[in-house]
């Protein structure tokens, strides 16, 4: 197997995941305005009920105004056990939860890229302090900065003599 195809498959299921970027820029908007801090990076779990961050956490500011990361159709606002959350489904299996975001929208409501669906409320890991975005596709959690354009893509290299040599 040589170096170049599987560079090029990299490529392909990084365009799948995220969708190209338009030549605006990424389809995704954050939905914290800048500055938007990662506190808490995406860690995914080893397996799909292990430990994990399954998300980013945002830096934000109570009463902050929260955006919708894509065009799409809430399909939760409301409070879940102690914090307030809203879901967005997107399409092509894509739904995107953030928290604790007291939501402005209703369910069923289609809402645009960066149209304001609520504020950064209280509960949670984040309370206040920040928010924790997080994406699914077709159930299984991804790593939201993939859909934002800030994730570099990954780079395959050659393996040297010595590489070889190991085994």
């Amino acid at each position: 197997m040589t170096v170049a195809p599987a560079a090029r498959v990299l490529t392909l299921c990084w365009l799948l995941l995220a969708g190209a970027p338009s030549a605006d820029g990424p389809r995704w908007a954050w939905p914290i305005a800048p500055p938007h801090p990662v506190q808490t990076p995406f860690e995914a779990p080893a397996t799909r009920y292990a430990a994990g961050h399954r998300g980013i956490d945002i830096g934000a500011v109570p009463e902050q105004a929260v955006a919708s990361p894509a065009d799409g159709v809430v399909t939760f606002s409301g409070v879940v056990v102690d914090r307030p959350l809203v879901v967005i489904r997107h399409g092509d299996g894509l739904v995107t939860s953030i928290e604790p975001v007291t939501g402005s929208v209703q369910v069923g409501e289609a809402v645009a890229r960066g149209a304001r669906v609520g504020a950064v409320g209280h509960g949670g890991h984040c309370d206040g302090s920040c928010v924790h975005f997080g994406v699914r596709r077709d159930g299984e959690y991804l790593n939201p900065l993939l859909l934002l354009g800030d994730v570099p893509a990954a780079v395959l290299l050659p393996l040297g003599d010595a590489d070889h040599a190991r085994g």
